[in-house]
């Protein structure tokens, strides 16, 4: 009678250390987890914060986060008026020898297409042009006074000498 309660008790320790040993690393395991896991989300809340900071800085020059151009057109829709003012620069891309805020005739054969633009301010657009396989840039200076149409006068065109080939 006294070797099974003998193996009973040794068998009943070894369970016991066995489940201290089990819980004992399964605490560390969890709170290595957690630790992981905040570091982790404190670089994803840095690099979030500096995307943030970038797209600030990239829309620094921007009709919609410039306060001053905003007070200027106080009596527009700002995002209106810019879905009118690129409605009416990519309009022009229809005509047949091109858009002609771009200052480029035909080059061989194609049009000047205005295809991407940037409302920078109150005054000022900046748009990047094609002509075939011909790229550039062109900067736009235009005025719009509530109830009359929007003018457009180029100030200067650029088209990179690589892209002509």
């Amino acid at each position: 009678m006294k070797k099974p309660l003998l193996y009973l008790f040794i068998l009943s320790v070894l369970l016991n250390i066995f489940t201290y040993m089990y819980f004992t690393k399964k605490v560390k395991f969890e709170e290595d987890r957690i630790a992981n896991f905040q570091k982790e989300s404190k670089a994803k809340k840095d690099s979030i914060a500096a995307l943030n900071n970038q797209i600030l800085d990239a829309n620094y020059f921007s009709l919609e986060y410039n306060d001053n151009a905003m007070e200027y057109f106080d009596k527009f829709d700002i995002n209106q008026l810019s879905a009118e003012i690129r409605d009416e620069i990519s309009s022009l891309n229809e005509k047949a020898e091109g858009n002609p805020l771009t200052k480029y005739d035909m080059i061989n054969g194609n049009k000047a297409i205005i295809n991407r633009i940037k409302i920078l301010n109150s005054r000022w657009i900046i748009a990047d042009f094609s002509v075939g396989k011909a790229w550039g840039e062109v900067m736009i200076k235009y005025y719009k006074q509530e109830g009359q149409p929007t003018e457009y006068e180029t100030m200067d065109t650029f088209i990179y000498p690589n892209t002509l080939k």
